[in-house]
């Protein structure tokens, strides 16, 4: 049995190719910003370092207008305390989420986030981006302000930080008055389109389709400064070479190391099936630290059906929406647990609830119950929330012409009816990214990064306001420095590696690569891990670096692409093995349940395990949590010459 290729060219059928050819040939560009991924984060930064007045280039692998986790959409503008109508102070609401995310929370980013996210949104809005309720669509829903018409989330109003407050879990405790007015909710689907726009506005030189590969040191020397990147275009194959003084690095995390079907949990499916931690793989490579990879984990290891998170309640999109049993019970400990509707990935509540149901209290399925909602709460959260978000987006348009009304009728929950995560993810970081300073510089000479590529972030405003901030922060570094010296012996080795694929006539795809990576995952750096286990892993990568990587076949550059996103998901993949070895203790906050060494270690546990790579060779080393000093203080000391709308 062959490939489906192979039957098309046996047929005599085989597909055209719908754009030339172009392997081998190369452009070079000269800029004084790159910027390497076009998501939210990318566009940010690059309009910022535009609007710096300095030279600036993207790469972005897919189309920067709809590229990117949050290029669908987004309903929620999160940590946004600098507005007018905020009851808490931007600087003590920092302090506030870094607490409640735990010890390993991005205190930088954060406060970077809590200080410049509502400059950041009113930007968006003279863009043209839809932030308010202009047209009254949504009068008398909870939380809209009718001076201002914007809607503030009540889910989040209730509890200083995430549950600091000591009655925010009593049941009707989310009065107007003790509401924070800290999460507004948004009309995301209009933004990413727009932000390109701006970026060509701008004069960025954006390409479309081209993969960032690898960063260039100068001269070569790993650990050397960066002085550009090297890209694959998907759809020609031609080979890029960018020279700059600036490199912002925004290319998102990485998922699909447990499993590439978007449909289960252990593929990271609230972001772009475009990352695979292709950023994080060059900046290591690159002789840059990363830190956290430690917690980079699967989400319910090979089970837990993705969507159940979008079927009737217990997502933030959802809001309000209470659930119900079978019997029209309303489960009442959920309603304690949030506002209203709750968070069904709560892992307390979670066990509440499962214990209802074993116990014959709740009886399955459940449901959402938009018909037991205030009619316009049922709106606000059918028209406008759900319709902001890609998954839901489509849900709404299918299940609205397949004759739903969000008026009298229910959504079935498909939690605790299929197959379910192993709950001690739930509580776990959001994964490892690159170590940064207050600029948000690395620890290279010209390397920057922002967004989903940092260590520990956040969410689609997280990525928004820290891009802005990177971009005019490598925009000032960038006026201070001369392009550095390319090493072409550098290029070359990188140009032929990126090649190999497209080079060969015959051998195996991507697809079957993936799972093969994916399968050692699931086996060997799974619920369970003990030095054993983690060096079997080892030694089936290096047998798949052996015998198959070498026969790695891309048909056109599409699939060129997917197999260089495979071989970066590899070296994830090692990284994640790495750093998990070197942590030998048990800890739920990073997902790690190692059953030789099944304690934890508290003075351990305080500090971030950093990696960087020296003459290839993996070095580890060690910081305090909460490295980052004062937060206010820190911030004020590195932005003496911002101006936005908050004034402190």
């Amino acid at each position: 049995m062959g490939t489906w290729h192979d039957y098309l060219k046996a047929a005599g059928t085989p597909p055209e190719w719908p754009y030339p050819i172009k392997y081998g040939e190369e452009t070079e560009v000269e800029t004084d910003v790159l910027v390497l991924g076009g998501g939210i984060a990318g566009c940010w930064a690059a309009i910022s370092a535009a609007r710096n007045g300095v030279k600036v280039a993207l790469f972005e692998k897919g189309d920067v207008r709809r590229s990117g986790a949050g290029g669908p959409g987004c309903d929620h503008w999160c940590n946004v305390p600098a507005n007018p109508l905020s009851r808490v102070d931007p600087d003590e609401w920092a302090i506030e989420m870094i607490n409640a995310l735990g010890d390993y929370s991005n205190g930088i980013g954060i406060e970077i986030q809590c200080r410049e996210d509502y400059d950041t949104l009113l930007e968006m809005e003279q863009m043209g981006g839809k932030i308010r309720d202009d047209k009254d669509e949504f009068v008398g829903a909870e939380g809209r302000d009718p001076e201002t018409k914007l809607m503030f989330s009540p889910r989040y109003g209730a509890k200083a930080g995430y549950g600091a407050h000591p009655d925010w879990r009593k049941p009707g405790f989310n009065p107007p008055e003790k509401r924070n007015n800290v999460v507004i909710r948004i009309w995301g689907s209009t933004f990413k389109p727009i932000l390109k726009r701006e970026c060509k506005k701008l004069g960025v030189q954006i390409f479309d389709r081209v993969m960032a590969t690898s960063l260039l040191n100068e001269n070569g020397k790993q650990g050397a400064r960066v002085v550009g990147a090297t890209g694959i275009n998907g759809r020609t194959g031609e080979f890029i070479i960018a020279r700059a003084k600036a490199t912002i690095i925004a290319t998102a995390g990485s998922g699909q190391l447990w499993n590439i079907d978007m449909e289960h949990g252990g593929y990271s499916y609230m972001y772009s099936r475009n990352e695979n931690g292709d950023g994080s793989v060059m900046a290591f490579k690159a002789g840059a630290t990363i830190t956290m990879r430690e917690g980079s984990h699967p989400f319910g290891i090979a089970s837990g059906l993705k969507h159940k998170w979008y079927t009737g309640g217990g997502d933030a999109s959802y809001e309000n929406v209470p659930i119900v049993d079978a019997n029209n019970v309303k489960l009442d400990l959920v309603t304690q647990g949030w506002a209203d509707a709750g968070a069904m990935n709560s892992p307390d509540l979670l066990q509440a609830v499962r214990d209802g149901v074993e116990s014959g209290k709740f009886e399955l399925p459940m449901f959402g119950d938009f018909a037991g909602m205030k009619p316009e709460e049922s709106n606000a959260t059918w028209n406008l929330m759900l319709n902001e978000e890609s998954t839901t987006k489509i849900m709404v348009k299918t299940m609205t012409e397949g004759g739903f009304d969000h008026t009298r009728d229910q959504i079935m929950n498909y939690s605790f009816i299929e197959m379910q995560s192993p709950p001690q993810y739930y509580d776990a970081p959001r994964g490892g990214g690159i170590l940064h300073d207050w600029n948000l510089k690395t620890t290279l000479d010209g390397l920057y990064a922002a967004g989903t590529a940092v260590f520990s972030p956040e969410d689609h405003s997280f990525a928004a306001s820290t891009g802005r901030y990177a971009g005019r922060k490598a925009a000032a570094y960038a006026k201070t420095v001369e392009l550095g010296e390319v090493c072409r012996e550098q290029i070359a080795k990188e140009k032929e590696r990126v090649l190999a694929p497209a080079m060969r006539s015959e051998g195996i795809e991507w697809k079957e690569l993936h799972n093969g990576l994916c399968r050692v995952m699931q086996y060997y750096v799974s619920q369970y891990k003990t030095e054993r286990l983690y060096n079997l892993a080892l030694e089936e990568i290096a047998r798949i670096e052996e015998n198959a990587v070498p026969q790695l076949y891309a048909l056109d550059p599409h699939k060129l692409m997917r197999s260089l996103e495979t071989l970066s998901a590899i070296e994830s993949a090692k990284i994640i093995i790495y750093a998990q070895k070197e942590r030998k203790l048990s800890s739920p906050k990073l997902g790690i349940n190692r059953l030789d060494y099944p304690e934890p270690d508290e003075e351990e546990l305080k500090k971030y395990l950093l990696m960087h790579l020296e003459n290839d060779e993996v070095v580890f080393e060690r910081i305090p949590i909460r490295f980052w000093g004062n937060m206010k203080e820190q911030y004020e000391a590195h932005n003496q010459d911002y101006t936005g709308v908050y004034k402190g």
